[in-house]
């Protein structure tokens, strides 16, 4: 263990842990979401992460990258996942997983940018229209449940979907390229 560590203040550990995890709490969900693709799964790996980073926060180097870091630690939980359900049919080798795993740590800024972009432009959007799209893809409400809140038809509300999928492409496209040539 790192001397200058283990003489440090326990309270300023615990600080920079909850700091650290929080500011990349999201981060972790979006990188397990990748690797597992159910929300119920990922809840269940992400916890267990959460617990092993608290656990090893002792050899975490501070001033290294957290986010690698707990990205490393969350693959090995993924793995220990993947051996329990040995028993159910894998879809993917762990060659697979491990470098879908390398290609997505790789590229968590430009995700982070997207998402940033994404959120910039759902703020520009009518507050009906961010609604709707909070209750399809955030609650995971069925359209055929939304249109009858709305009191239309379900074609129109895939189609008022597909409007407003395109106007926060073009946003999040534009404000991608804005950055890229400023």
């Amino acid at each position: 263990m790192n001397d200058s560590k283990s003489s440090s203040n326990p309270s300023k550990d615990i600080g920079e842990f909850v700091r650290l995890l929080s500011e990349n709490q999201q981060k972790l969900f979006r990188y397990l979401m990748s690797l597992l693709h159910d929300r119920n799964v990922v809840d269940d790996v992400l916890q267990e992460t959460n617990l092993v980073l608290w656990r090893e926060f002792a050899s975490f180097e501070l001033g290294t990258n957290f986010t690698a870091w707990s990205f490393r630690v969350a693959f090995f939980q993924v793995q220990a996942w993947r051996k329990k359900q040995q028993r159910d049919r894998i879809l993917f080798s762990d060659e697979f997983l491990q470098a879908i795993s390398e290609e997505l740590a790789a590229d968590t800024d430009y995700a982070d940018q997207q998402i940033e972009a994404l959120e910039n432009c759902l703020g520009h959007l009518p507050d009906h229209h961010r609604q709707l799209v909070q209750h399809h893809y955030t609650a995971c409400d069925a359209v055929p449940e939304i249109a009858a809140r709305m009191d239309r038809s379900a074609d129109a509300v895939y189609r008022m979907l597909s409007r407003i999928r395109h106007t926060l492409f073009d946003c999040v496209t534009q404000s991608l390229y804005s950055k890229e040539t400023s």
